[in-house]
Parts: structure tokens; C-alpha cells; sequence
């Protein structure tokens, strides 16, 4: 033994001089050899589809609640006392930057292969655009210009700047025409695979899959020309009417095929977020649908009502009330979200259903746009596709449409119809009512904590804590519109009025 010290003893001054050599090269001595330094394309691909599904397709209530849908009957939180603070859905926020670092990280290390790398350069491009809608729709002013260029080439901006809601659309839209006109000139020929857990599919070939993304880029850009209709028409009239009559150049999602679904193995951990939190959660008997919302269904004979709500105990369908003090006294005498919606462990989390192409197209024949189809033939369009999608038969279709939803020449019956469509896109459905003011019947939380000081739902998201500590003087200039978190100035496109 003392032997095998003296071997091993080392002078301190040496060890000193070991050390100090060490510490020069540390990085490439503590580096894996066999690991990556950066995630293959394909992979942050698929990562930030599953990331965006679960991230923002996870809310069962939340939005749903904003939008008329769901209420709480149980654990009566935030959402049924309306009890906001800056710690509120600022997981999405970070959701959503996180994302667009990934896909950004995926671009510039492609960057020099990007003939060989076009199909995914695409994709992640046209993702951006997604979630930074998302961000500003959420939250209205959000950092964007500057924003994710922290690196020295970029100028090493830690704190962006917050760029204005009727700034960031435009941009929005005019990186989306770009890639629209990029893809109509042609596709790649670099395989997605398994980076695209959204279209993928071994019973299609690659063109057809880009076809769809294709479809997914232009019916985009309908949906946030729309939005904006009311605030900068000619904008919004010239995007839809360059993509309605230019079908061969910008193609959109016309058919339940081309619908934008992300699609879940249903294993575990991969379970559809709404049945992981309701079956494998145990939950299910959390949430009941809203009155406003089963209310409207059974008014209007609507027969989509069986897909989405389970009856009651006493086999009627039966809503709750959003804000409620307590639960029912029988958790069973509401109705629940529906089998189709809930309880299927390989369900899907909706981004675009192909029935909202033909709602926005019959709007914008109400408007006078020129857009090749009457407002009632794409009405009804609307109105069979999204019936198909939830099961219903032709028989119950056709009777529906010459009954209560029979198209009346107006809006109002476009916007309502599409209320009913959205469901389970909870998000997409809130701009929808802020926007429009549809569902005129939806009202603030019975248990708000602001009592009347609101009558209406959320305008906005809180902007989250973590700005307030990284980012103080850049959000604090942005909160100074913001009253009680989420209200205060409204989305530059809603010009909804007597709301407050």
C-alpha cells in the first residue's frame, strides 16, 4: 500500500500546473464524443409538433371556458372564480418561444444545405408563423422584431423590445405569402418521415404530403386576414382574394383529409392530452359543458351535440354555469364532454379544420370579396364538412340545414356554425368570439372575483413573471394598457364595444 502511494503521490506544485492545462481545454475533455452537438432537423421537427399539441391542446377548460364551452363542476379554481395572476398560462408563453428557438436553431443549421433540406425548411417556417400568431393573438404585444437573437452576430438582445399587434400581422402575413409563392414554384425532394408527426403517412406519397402543408400555409393566411377584416380590409381583401382565385397557386384545405390534426400513438406517455387528463387523470367528472353551449345545441337542433356532450343521468343533455359557487349536487346530472372528444387514448389535437376555410370564404362573400363561391354554397360546405367530422349522417345534415341551420344571409348564422365547428380548438374559437362578439350569449365567471367591475371573458393572457424579472422596462411599458391582467386594451382587431 505505501508503495502504490509513493507511485501515485504528485507534487502540489504540479498538480497545480495539471490542473491549470486542464482547465483550458475542459470543454473538449467534459464533451460526450458519441453525442450530438446539435438535434438532427427531423428530430426538433417533431419535437415542437408534439410540443405545441401538448402545450397548448392540453387546455380542457381555460380557453374552452373563454370561448363558451367548458366549465369547471369540481376543484372550482381559477377558471370558475377568474382569479388571474402573471403566473397564468405563462407556460404557453414560454411554449411558444421555445418552439420558435428550436425552429430557428433547425434553419440556420441547415442554412448551408437548404436546397437538400427544403421540405423541412418549409415546415419550420411555416410553424414559426403559427406560433408567433398564437403569441400575439394570446397576448397582443409581444417581443418579435427582437426577439430570440441573443447571439453576438445578432447583437446579443436579452431584452426585446415589444413590437405592436398591427405590426406583427402584416409581417406575419407577408412571410406566409413568401412561402406560399416559394412552394408554389416547388417542392424538395428531402424525405420528412417521422419529423412530420402531423401529415405523415405511409399511404401518400412526399408530394402529396407537402401538398397538404401547402394547403396548410394558404388557409393560414385566410384565417389572419380574416381576423383582421375589421381593422385593415384592404389587407385582408387582398390576401383572401389573391388565394380564392388563384386555386392551382395557392391551394387550401378544402376536404377532412387535409384537415391540420396532430394524431397520438395512444400508449403511454403519448396519450391525446384531453383523455390523459380526463381518463388516465381521472378526471373526466371535472368538467361539464357550458349552458350557453348546450343550450344553443338543443335550440338549434344541432345534431353534432351526440359527439360532442354525454346526457345527463336522466338521459337529457343538460349545461352548467360558468363560475358557479359549487359543483352540482350530482356530478352526473350535467352533461360531459363527449366520448369522440374525451376518451379516445389516440385522439387528436385539432390546429385547422378544413371546415374553417369555407366559413372565412363565406364571410368574405358577405363582404363582397370576390371569392368564387356564394355565401350560402360555402356556408354549407362549411357546415357538411364539419358534420362529417363529427359522424353525424346525411340524413341528420340535411335536416339540420333546412331547419335552424338553415343559411339566413347574414354573419351572425356563419359565426355561429363555426362556434360549433371549433370545438376542442378552444383557442382558435376565443379570437373568434372576441373577434365577433359570438357567442353573444357567453358571460364572465359567476365567481369572479372582479364581481361586475368585467362583463365579459379575458381579452388577453397575462404576460408571465419571468418578464417581469428579465425583462422589466420593455413588459412594464406593454402592461401599462393591461387592467386586472387580462383586460384592459382590447386585440387591435377586436372592435368589439360596451365591453369592459
Amino acid at each position: 500500500m505505501n508503495n502504490l502511494i509513493k507511485k501515485i503521490s504528485i507534487p502540489v506544485s504540479l498538480m497545480a500546473l495539471i490542473i491549470s492545462g486542464c482547465t483550458k481545454d475542459f470543454e473538449k475533455i467534459n464533451t460526450n464524443p458519441d453525442a450530438l452537438d446539435h438535434g438532427p432537423p427531423l428530430n426538433i421537427l417533431a419535437n415542437v409538433f408534439r410540443n405545441t399539441g401538448q402545450s397548448f391542446g392540453g387546455d380542457v377548460d381555460g380557453y374552452g371556458t373563454f370561448a363558451g364551452y367548458i366549465v369547471k363542476i369540481q376543484y372550482m379554481d381559477y377558471m370558475s372564480g377568474l382569479v388571474p395572476t402573471n403566473n397564468t398560462f405563462g407556460n404557453r408563453w414560454y411554449a411558444c418561444y421555445y418552439n420558435n428557438t428550436q425552429l430557428k436553431d433547425l434553419l440556420v443549421k441547415t442554412e448551408s444545405t437548404a436546397e437538400g433540406n427544403k421540405n423541412v425548411r418549409f415546415l419550420a417556417r411555416i410553424w414559426q408563423n403559427y406560433m408567433w400568431s398564437y403569441l400575439t393573438d394570446g397576448w397582443r404585444d409581444v417581443p418579435f422584431t427582437e426577439a430570440i437573437k441573443g447571439t453576438e452576430a445578432e447583437g446579443n438582445i436579452l431584452m426585446a423590445k415589444y413590437d405592436k399587434q398591427e405590426d406583427i400581422y402584416p409581417a406575419i402575413l407577408a412571410d406566409l405569402k413568401k412561402i406560399a409563392d416559394e412552394m408554389a414554384e416547388g417542392f424538395g425532394t428531402d424525405e420528412i418521415g417521422t419529423g412530420d408527426v402531423i401529415y405523415q403517412d405511409n399511404s401518400i406519397t412526399l408530394n402529396e404530403e407537402m401538398i397538404r402543408w401547402q394547403k396548410f400555409c394558404n388557409s393560414l393566411r385566410l384565417r389572419l386576414a380574416m381576423r383582421i377584416s375589421g381593422v385593415a380590409p384592404e389587407l385582408a381583401r387582398k390576401t383572401i382574394e389573391e388565394i380564392a382565385t388563384q386555386k392551382d397557386k395557392y391551394p387550401v384545405m378544402e376536404t377532412n383529409e387535409d384537415n391540420c390534426y396532430l394524431r397520438y400513438p395512444g400508449a403511454p406517455p403519448y396519450y391525446e392530452p384531453w383523455y390523459d387528463s380526463g381518463i388516465v387523470g381521472n378526471r373526466i367528472n371535472n368538467w361539464s359543458l357550458s349552458d350557453i353551449f348546450i343550450d344553443h345545441l338543443l335550440k338549434t337542433e344541432d345534431p353534432r351535440i351526440a359527439s360532442i356532450a354525454q346526457k345527463a343521468n336522466d338521459g337529457e343533455y343538460r349545461g352548467y354555469p360558468n363560475g358557479a359557487k359549487s359543483g352540482p349536487s350530482s356530478l352526473t346530472s350535467v352533461s360531459w364532454i363527449g366520448d369522440m372528444y374525451m376518451n379516445k387514448a389516440a385522439g387528436s389535437t385539432p390546429f385547422y379544420k378544413s371546415c374553417e376555410t369555407y366559413y372565412i370564404l363565406a364571410e368574405a362573400a358577405m363582404l363582397g370579396y370576390n371569392v368564387g363561391i356564394s355565401a350560402e354554397d360555402a356556408y354549407e360546405k362549411a357546415v357538411k364538412l364539419s358534420m362529417d367530422d363529427n359522424g353525424v349522417s346525411e340524413k341528420d345534415v340535411a335536416a339540420y340545414l333546412e331547419g335552424a341551420g338553415k343559411f339566413d344571409q347574414t354573419k351572425e348564422r356563419i359565426w355561429w356554425d363555426m362556434w360549433v365547428a371549433l370545438f376542442k380548438e378552444n383557442f382558435e374559437s376565443w379570437s373568434l368570439y372576441r373577434r365577433t362578439g359570438i357567442p353573444s350569449t357567453n358571460y364572465p365567471s359567476l365567481n369572479s372575483i372582479y364581481g361586475k367591475e368585467h362583463n365579459d371573458q379575458p381579452w388577453r393572457l397575462p404576460y408571465p413573471n419571468n418578464e417581469f424579472l428579465n425583462n422589466k422596462a420593455n413588459v412594464e411599458a406593454a402592461a401599462s394598457k393591461v387592467k386586472d391582467f387580462v383586460w384592459g386594451e382590447q386585440m387591435w382587431w377586436d372592435k368589439r364595444t360596451g365591453k369592459f
